[in-house]
């Protein structure tokens, strides 16, 4: 079974476009408080997606993750989200915030709210390697299968991602692994190894330290 949807090639940028601007990068302190902000937000869609998320496929709920972990959190924010109890720290500053919230760089050399698998590790991420083992909560893990892109987002214990398909009564195509079952996994092109070409390793966002 297929665990993701096509990601789909950007058009050709137009000779007048400006280059994207440097993106912001957090320091160390900031950048572990707003891991814990995206895993938190993207293992809550485990336990009760919430409507507020509605591009729903892998690579939309990394969008999603980051931009709510870049939102204002306040009460309002979290009676929408559903969120209560013990929360990370915000440590990340209003205008940084807001700088890189909707904000991704897209292969074309345009930005925006919208990037597909590829491009949020051709141009938003650093390559870390094939080595599962260094990845950091909120680090992602990309499969190229050809015709077909996946990311799966790293929480430190365990990997969540969407299936990519459309959400039914029963289904809403949301899944989590351990590192384990994955890496046993019946469908040996989706196992996080460094003998399996079709892992092209994992990655970090730009603006985390």
């Amino acid at each position: 079974m297929s665990l993701s949807a096509p990601a789909w090639t950007l058009p050709a940028a137009l000779p007048d476009e400006k280059p994207a601007a440097p993106t912001p990068r957090l320091d160390a302190a900031q950048s572990r408080a707003l891991r814990a902000w995206i895993v938190l937000i993207a293992e809550e869609q485990l336990r009760r997606p919430t409507p507020r998320w509605t591009h729903r496929d892998c690579a939309g709920l990394v969008r999603f993750a980051v931009a709510e972990a870049l939102a204002g959190h306040d009460e309002r924010w979290r009676r929408a989200m559903g969120i209560a109890g013990r929360l990370p720290p915000d440590l990340t500053p209003e205008n940084i915030r807001i700088e890189l919230r909707h904000r991704w760089k897209r292969p074309d050399g345009s930005e925006g709210a919208y990037v597909n698998a590829i491009g949020l590790v051709q141009e938003n991420s650093v390559p870390l390697g094939r080595d599962v083992g260094q990845a950091r909560p909120a680090d992602l893990l990309f499969f190229d299968q050809g015709a077909e892109q996946h990311l799966m987002l790293w929480t430190g214990s365990r990997v969540v991602y969407h299936n990519g398909a459309h959400p039914r009564p029963d289904d809403d195509g949301m899944r989590a692994a351990s590192l384990t079952a994955l890496l046993q996994w019946h469908d040996t092109r989706w196992r996080p190894e460094p003998g399996n070409p079709n892992f092209a390793g994992v990655f970090s966002l730009a603006f985390l330290t």
